[in-house]
């Protein structure tokens, strides 16, 4: 699909990807951003995107703004807490969203769906992780809810005429990145210089991917992979571990604290501490990343040290 001239509704556009992609695509696209904006910032809509406030589990804010005149939605509204403490209403509302998009979608006649879904869908599976890799055995609600989704939007692409593109996530990061280890550590630290607390054991170690090549990296996807169902892994070639994002962290900083770990190999329940995800599917379609994951979180400190 070329990604120029185009109608596009982006979902979740005032958050941390979406909002990123929208100022992408409104380069040569005209672009409508729906956000209820419970996970991001209404300023960081770009400006020349179309706005409306709204909650995409009721199916009437959905019909407003997925009409027949859409060429294709970037689905990226979603409740993102790995450890919620409310799963269920997590789970349910992320999957009424996807189903009501979905319906209104086949209902007009939008055949073009981008998707983002994470690399949590896997669960603690052998590292790299290629997108055909099986069983999938998410070990929280929210991977749990992700690998639903996306078995919805195969259902529609094999029987209701939809062209998808699923991407399943490592860890991005960049400007306007809140909730995630990196501006938590930057967090902590302003607030007290001298120790930092880490969960964990500061040995999970995982697959860290800029922004901005995320972004690339996806409308390449959406340009150049043609079948009805398009899932790739988007992630670097490395991993970079807590303790060394703490050590990139505290270097930008000009700190030296003395760190704390909470003990045990993951953070939270529900956290797969090890993952990176093959991305030779991703490279055999004609791209590569040119960052490492150390050199992604590096970038990112530096960006959200002149933000926060």
């Amino acid at each position: 699909m070329d990604l120029t001239g185009k109608r596009l509704v982006v979902t979740g556009g005032a958050g941390f990807v979406g909002s990123h992609l929208a100022e992408s695509l409104l380069e040569t696209n005209d672009v409508l951003v729906v956000d209820d904006c419970s996970n991001g910032n209404r300023e960081w809509v770009p400006d020349g995107a179309e706005f409306v406030h709204g909650d995409l589990t009721d199916p009437e804010v959905v019909a407003e703004t997925i009409t027949s005149n859409v060429d294709a939605v970037f689905h990226f509204a979603a409740a993102k807490a790995v450890n919620s403490d409310q799963p269920r209403q997590q789970f349910e509302d992320n999957l009424r969203m996807t189903y009501n998009i979905l319906e209104q979608m086949d209902a007009v006649g939008v055949s073009h769906l981008a998707y983002t879904s994470s690399s949590v869908v896997y669960g603690e599976a052998p590292r790299p992780t290629p997108e055909d890799y099986a069983p999938k055995e998410p070990i929280s609600e929210y991977g749990a809810g992700k690998l639903a989704e996306e078995g919805l939007i195969s259902t529609y692409a094999h029987s209701h005429d939809l062209q998808a593109w699923v991407f399943r996530f490592a860890n991005i990061v960049g400007p306007r990145l809140r909730g995630a280890v990196v501006p938590d550590f930057v967090e902590k630290l302003r607030d007290d210089p001298d120790k930092l607390v880490i969960l964990g054991d500061g040995r999970q170690e995982k697959s860290y991917m800029h922004i901005e090549e995320c972004v690339d990296a996806m409308a390449h996807v959406v340009e150049h992979a043609s079948d009805d169902l398009n899932v790739y892994n988007l992630g670097t070639r490395t991993t970079t571990s807590v303790d060394t994002i703490a050590d990139i962290v505290a270097d930008e900083m000009g700190l030296s604290p003395a760190y704390e770990h909470t003990g045990g190999d993951r953070g939270w329940t529900g956290d797969v501490p090890r993952m990176r995800l093959s991305v030779e599917k991703l490279s055999a379609l004609g791209w590569e990343p040119a960052q490492s994951s150390d050199d992604a979180v590096r970038q990112s400190t530096q960006e959200l040290l002149r933000e926060l």
